[in-house]
């Protein structure tokens, strides 16, 4: 799509583009001259319009966290890219640019109003997570499939849609697949969606439509199994003991291990690795379990922690109040009354008491902020106590049961390789007919071979087995720093805020007063 301006310099969004473009838009007046001097945050812009001003490359926008309209059009603009961190967008006008692909725009989750009107584009796609969109112009593009439209079902919001210009509109059939396949859809092409074509289309299509949404419940319910799955899964990770509840941790242990699936051909291998897979399968559903129930506590512990943490900040936040309350009775309309007074003395006298009262107003509320630090300290430590034991109790458990598979490893070692000497024997004397593959007679050579293949085997197992016992419990001990480290950040920010908002109030009193001592006292 050719523009005029094509033969012009290609630009790219640099700082200096943002800054002019920035405060071209922004208000004109005085406050407008002010923001420009002392420079404008772009986190606080919410509007930008970069049109006409010959843009190749999307770039450097990730300064505008909080923009929620975006102006493109009329650039040569060819990828839809570095659009992530716009994530409170609402309205976006790609328009007239060189775009050939729908990408870039899966952060955009708040997006309602999409424009790619007059592009290069070949067909809608990768689109699925603007489910908030009620508007969208593709016209003028090079769409030539009318199946390619149904990707449009899946916005259950979508009430306008231009198509105009593109190869697909030249279809006899156009306007009544688009009404059949898109029901919700209000106007089309810049024209309200009558009635009458709507109860046709719905007849000429209702055997493809109906395929249609028999294909879109089975899909929709094997998405939402799938979400079960991940959400089940994401609960099982949370508590550390994911892939424990069956045989997961089992195959993984043989899943790298070549010489242990030779080694089952051996006789009376079935019996002796289906009774070890039972023991050990019953062992890390135990885990499984235990590790659950521990996730539950730790939660409830810290539930628990931070309701008791709210009742004291709601009392202490009370009690503040009260005193800030009882001061202001005490002291209203004082100022008005002391500068009115004709006498200098007696305002004297009065000041130097409102004064002497803000200092014991300052001194009661830090003392009550002391006291509430102190109260909420004796909290925290408690519940550092309470995580700290329920965490040493989880870890000291789950190594009693890693312990119990090792076991299990060990004696299934001593078994195996009693039946792996056994055999060999039996071949040295030419006694064994069991029948058994050529690459698994091979590790029968001599007596090193076999008991360096079953050691092998052994040493695999156990290092999978002991690397599962410090995955959970690194993450057991890593959970218990993370929230602990959080309650004394978070403890520490509010008693900086707290600090700050008592000596904002009383340097606003004392600026009060300090106002009216400047005055004369009336004569």
């Amino acid at each position: 799509m050719n523009r005029i301006y094509d033969t012009i310099e290609p630009n790219v969004i640099d700082q200096e583009m943002l800054q002019k473009a920035v405060e071209e838009q922004g208000p004109q007046e005085e406050a407008g001259q002010l923001a420009k001097r002392e420079g404008i945050d772009f986190k606080d812009v919410t509007e930008l319009q970069l049109d006409f001003r010959n843009i190749l490359k999307i770039d450097n926008l990730w300064q505008f966290a909080n923009l929620t309209k975006l102006q493109l059009d009329n650039n040569i603009i060819e990828k839809i890219e570095a659009l992530d961190s716009l994530v409170h967008l609402v309205w976006l006008d790609l328009s007239f640019n060189n775009i050939e692909t729908i990408e870039g725009l899966h952060a955009l989750v708040k997006l309602q109003d999409l424009s790619l009107y007059n592009n290069r584009i070949s067909k809608i796609e990768n689109m699925d997570t603007l489910q908030e969109l009620q508007i969208f112009s593709i016209g003028n593009n090079n769409l030539t499939s009318l199946e390619n439209v149904v990707y449009l079902r899946k916005f259950s919001k979508l009430r306008t849609l231009n198509l105009t210009g593109n190869p697909l509109c030249d279809n006899e059939q156009y306007s009544m697949f688009i009404a059949a396949h898109l029901p919700d859809l209000v106007y089309l092409d810049f024209r309200l969606v009558d009635e009458n074509t709507r109860e046709l289309a719905e007849i000429k299509y209702q055997y493809a439509i109906d395929e249609l949404k028999q294909g879109e419940a089975q899909a929709l319910a094997k998405l939402e199994e799938e979400q079960a799955k991940q959400k089940e899964l994401d609960y099982h990770k949370a508590a550390y003991v994911e892939y424990l509840n069956g045989p997961f941790l089992l195959e993984s242990m043989y899943a790298e291990d070549a010489e242990a699936n030779k080694l089952a051909y051996l006789p009376g291998m079935p019996d002796l690795l289906e009774t070890y897979r039972n023991k050990f399968e019953s062992v890390c559903e135990k885990l499984f379990a235990y590790g659950l129930e521990q996730y539950e506590k730790r939660q409830a512990e810290v539930s628990t922690f931070y309701k008791c943490l709210q009742e004291a900040l709601a009392a202490n936040q009370e009690q503040g109040r009260k005193i800030i309350l009882e001061f202001e009775n005490q002291n209203v309309g004082l100022l008005e009354v002391v500068q009115d007074m004709s006498s200098f003395d007696m305002a004297e006298t009065k000041l130097a008491k409102y004064n002497n009262d803000i200092t014991q107003l300052s001194d009661t509320l830090m003392t009550l902020e002391m006291q509430t630090v102190d109260q909420l300290e004796e909290i925290i430590k408690d519940f550092e106590r309470n995580i700290a034991d329920l965490v040493s109790t989880f870890i000291e458990n789950v190594q009693g049961m890693m312990a119990q598979c090792r076991d299990l490893e060990n004696h299934h070692h001593e078994k195996l390789l009693e039946i792996s000497i056994n055999t060999l024997e039996k071949i040295v004397k030419s006694e064994f007919e069991e029948e058994i593959p050529d690459d698994v007679r091979m590790l029968f050579v001599d007596k090193d071979t076999i008991v360096n293949a079953v050691n092998a085997s052994h040493d695999i197992h156990l290092l999978k087995i002991d690397n599962r016992e410090d995955d959970i419990i690194t993450k057991a001990n890593s959970w218990q720093a993370v929230v602990i480290e959080e309650v004394h950040k978070n403890e520490i920010a509010r008693n900086r805020s707290r600090v700050k908002e008592i000596n904002q109030y009383i340097d606003h009193l004392q600026e009060e007063l300090d106002n009216l001592e400047s005055l004369e006292p009336v004569e």
